[in-house]
């Protein structure tokens, strides 16, 4: 499958290729162009022609191709949530569940777009000024890349595409190279829709090519990257060069905190359902399980019975509930990462084994003391529950807050006076009560504490994200005063 640059469907210049593979099936997809540095500067260049253009098209004319395009996902959603399992190994109803969510963030941001009114700030409370008029208005950065990492390819897509282009900037999306392909059949879809040339490109390729020269680049406006926290500080070392505006979501270790008096079954139940999602590999899932001591056996019991009765298999059979890692060197990660926490003093209670060099199994590790490094910040990109047991509400926080990372949080709890107090003592950027970290409406503030990231994702954080306010000042045309 070909990229999108400067206009057309193409190769690589040099004609080089990398190949897309089913971690499933380990059967190559699909092969996707290996950009060259040439390819980059045509598409800032093209970038560079294309946005004076679309940031001068109305906002109901950028809206009317953007609902277009949310209609041909949905058209396309079986097509599109098929090609996601195979490349990524997300359980089908995950995928159809992505998909949807591209169509509805489209539809949302059009209609979020629409209420970024400018203000009219009356000045007469400043001597001098009081017969001036001075309004505000909101315009497009320009230029925005967006690195997407091979997770969420389709929401993450979305996420940075749609607020951008609803706004009028153009854009420079760089896929991880193990998910490029939902990417560029969605973009597809965007320029059947309408879309004018040039306004969205997609460039696949080697990070250290074309990621180092997108976020160097003075034609570069702002870049929203999804990644790791080392990418990300590699990422704003770059931008620095040119003041590059920055919105960074990076890694996570998040906490989820089981208090005595917690709804055990429904604890455990999200717990679940947050540490399997993408198979494990999502940074705001709950990644450290810490649970009042008085809770712990009977909240592992619970666990490791619900975590037995998950499928593991072919993510396309729609009764299979965890797909296999990304590929084999993630699978050897996690494992190397699990076996480090057993010689530290864990205790397996389910799991940590690999299976057919592609599952790995559900697995549980007890007797993880604060200590530990996956207790503060080793992140461990599969499914892994640590638990680390607590006596009081002050040692609950603490271990919580020891990490570097504060992206999401979990506390589990009846007591709304504790929940809230509690909730508001963790460094976190979201904290959900009876509920998993993987929490995240469409209007949420997602963004991170700490070495978890800059900015704001969201219907309404991302708006601002992509946008610069311009103040126009008329003096001396009223006679009021």
């Amino acid at each position: 499958m070909d990229m999108y640059t400067n206009g057309k469907w193409r190769a690589s210049r040099d004609g080089k290729a990398v190949e897309v593979f089913n971690p499933t099936t380990k059967q190559v997809i699909d092969t996707v162009p290996f950009a060259t540095s040439e390819d980059v500067q045509d598409a800032l260049q093209a970038a560079q022609s294309a946005k004076k253009g679309w940031a001068r098209t109305p906002l109901w004319k950028r809206g009317e191709t953007m609902l277009r395009f949310s209609e041909l996902v949905l058209q396309n959603k079986e097509r599109l949530a098929s090609l996601l399992s195979q490349e990524v190994g997300k359980p089908i109803l995950q995928s159809e569940s992505e998909i949807e969510s591209v169509a509805r963030l489209f539809n949302s941001f059009v209609g979020q777009a629409k209420t970024m009114y400018g203000l009219n700030i009356p000045l007469d409370q400043q001597a001098g000024v009081e017969n001036d008029i001075y309004l505000t208005r909101k315009e497009p950065l320009g230029v925005i890349v967006g690195v997407v990492p091979f997770n969420f390819p389709a929401e993450l897509f979305s996420q940075k595409v749609a607020p951008a282009i609803v706004t009028g900037n153009v854009v420079i999306i760089k896929p991880a190279n193990v998910a490029p392909l939902t990417i560029l059949e969605m973009t597809k879809l965007l320029y059947e829709a309408g879309l004018p040339e040039n306004v969205l490109q997609i460039i696949t390729g080697a990070g250290k090519v074309v990621g180092e020269m997108l976020t160097q680049s003075p034609l570069v406006n702002a870049i929203s990257l999804t990644g790791s926290t080392e990418t990300g500080i590699r990422t704003a070392m770059n931008a620095a060069k040119n003041l590059s505006r920055l919105k960074l979501e990076l890694g996570g270790n998040d906490p989820l905190i089981v208090f005595e008096d917690a709804d055990l079954e429904l604890a455990v139940e999200q717990t679940v359902f947050g540490r399997t999602l993408m198979n494990g590999q999502t940074c705001c899932a709950n990644k450290r399980m810490i649970v009042h001591r008085s809770k712990v056996n009977d909240f592992t019991d619970l666990l490791t019975e619900r975590l037995n009765q998950i499928q593991v298999g072919d993510p396309l059979n729609r009764g299979v509930g965890m797909g296999p890692l990304i590929d084999e060197e993630a699978l050897r990660t996690v494992h190397s990462q699990v076996q480090t926490t057993i010689s530290q003093g864990a205790k397996v209670a389910l799991g940590a084994e690999i299976v057919d060099n592609t599952w790995y199994l559900p697995t549980v590790l007890t007797h993880v003391m604060p200590s530990f490094e996956v207790a503060r910040d080793l992140e461990i990109f599969g499914p892994v529950f640590p638990i680390i047991s607590f006596n009081t509400d002050e040692e609950a926080v603490e271990i919580a807050n020891s990490s570097i990372y504060g992206l999401n949080a979990s506390v589990f709890t009846r007591d709304i006076n504790r929940a809230m107090n509690v909730s508001y003592q963790i460094e976190s950027g979201i904290v959900a009560v009876n509920s998993t970290g993987t929490y995240r409406p469409d209007v949420a503030f997602f963004g991170g504490y700490k070495m978890s990231g800059l900015g704001r994702e969201g219907l309404i954080g991302a708006l601002e994200e992509v946008t610069q306010t311009k103040s126009v000042a008329i003096r001396n045309c009223l006679k009021l005063y």
